[in-house]
């Protein structure tokens, strides 16, 4: 059985045409599964008998099963999705009065072990189909009632190291058969993989988020451990190639505060520098503490301190606001539930296919 959202819409024509059907019906059959996230072909009636009845036959519409549903004061939701017997991942739902951010997951954990991320220490199962990326939207879609009008993939793992699949969940988010989201409202966060960057620039570019958390090569080489491959003149250098083709006209870069790690004002004056080289924003992001992470948050005071320093530099830097930390729904928290936190082969594996 075909899970049809692991198509999209370029794979459900091929498809339909595979079942003697015309490419037309693809447009019909995106809009049922996922603008009315209907997963009954017999209550798609639009479509001829026949049709449903071949798709009942040889298709299916499977998002990955719920099996946590958590809400915060703030009213962020989380739910913890299982996608086989061993793996599940989450995804978070933000709701703010302008706007409805669901943060998404690629991976079943994550190879790169950034030193103050949870979801890194659980170690790395395995990649995300394009039916468990898409899934995580079209579920949330159905549960939430404001509307989602950004998406972000910030959650469990490295988008980069998955593209096969991301790409195409991508693809739907933006069609207008489906999701219709604007690509400026769809973001991928990278840790920094250099071919992974260059990949989505030709092929899908959204606007993209770097998480950077360091302002030279010494400290970055301890916190993002994917540095002593892909440095810092190196990964400015992909940004600047980002550009040329990325629906906003600046690369985000993400900076988690660390206490007496990362945020005294030279830092802050190695970021300023850093601007200079490409256009960029900061977006600043309190710590959220996690059993023996070995860090500390950053006092309020400090991050301000710390902000001013870029202000008066004439670079445009924000401070995330902390939301769903009660429910360890956080940057840098999630985790969920894994067979196996000592596995990284198979995504070092993956580093050194995209590397070559």
């Amino acid at each position: 059985m075909k899970n049809l959202l692991d198509l999209d819409a370029a794979g459900l024509a091929g498809f339909l045409a595979g079942l003697g059907e015309k490419p037309f019906r693809a447009r019909q059959v995106l809009r049922w599964v996922h603008q009315r996230r209907e997963g009954e072909f017999g209550r798609m009636s639009d479509l001829g008998k026949g049709l449903r009845d071949k798709l009942g036959a040889a298709a299916c519409v499977e998002a990955p099963r719920i099996v946590g549903d958590t809400r915060a004061e703030d009213g962020t939701r989380k739910w913890l999705l299982k996608v086989d017997g061993a793996n599940a991942v989450e995804a978070v739902f933000i709701p703010e009065a302008r706007r409805g951010t669901l943060c998404i997951s690629s991976q079943a954990g994550c190879v790169l072990d950034c030193a103050f991320c949870s979801t890194g220490k659980q170690g790395f199962n395995r990649n995300l189909s394009t039916a468990e990326i898409i899934g995580q939207l079209w579920l949330a879609s159905r549960l939430v009632e404001s509307r989602i009008s950004n998406v972000v993939m910030m959650g469990m793992g490295e988008p980069l190291l998955n593209l096969d699949n991301v790409i195409p969940a991508l693809r739907l988010m933006l069609d207008d058969n489906a999701y219709g989201l604007s690509r400026r409202r769809v973001t991928v966060s990278t840790a920094g993989v250099i071919p992974g960057m260059d990949r989505l620039r030709d092929e899908c570019p959204v606007a993209l988020a770097v998480s950077l958390h360091a302002p030279n090569d010494a400290l970055r080489d301890k916190l993002v451990p994917l540095n002593r491959r892909y440095p810092l003149h190196d990964l400015l250098a992909a940004c600047r190639r980002y550009l040329e083709k990325a629906p906003r006209d600046f690369i985000t870069f993400e900076y988690v505060m660390l206490k007496g790690v990362n945020d005294n004002d030279s830092h802050a004056r190695e970021l300023a520098a850093m601007a200079r080289e490409v256009r960029c924003k900061y977006n600043l992001i309190p710590f959220n503490p996690f059993p023996r992470s070995g860090f500390e948050r950053s006092p309020d005071e400090r991050i301000r301190r710390f902000a001013s320093v870029l202000q008066n530099a004439g670079v445009t830097v924000t401070t995330r606001k902390t939301r769903g930390d009660d429910i360890a729904a956080a940057c840098g928290q999630l985790a969920g539930d894994v067979a196996d936190r000592t596995r990284r082969t198979q995504g070092r594996i993956a580093l050194k296919e995209l590397r070559a």
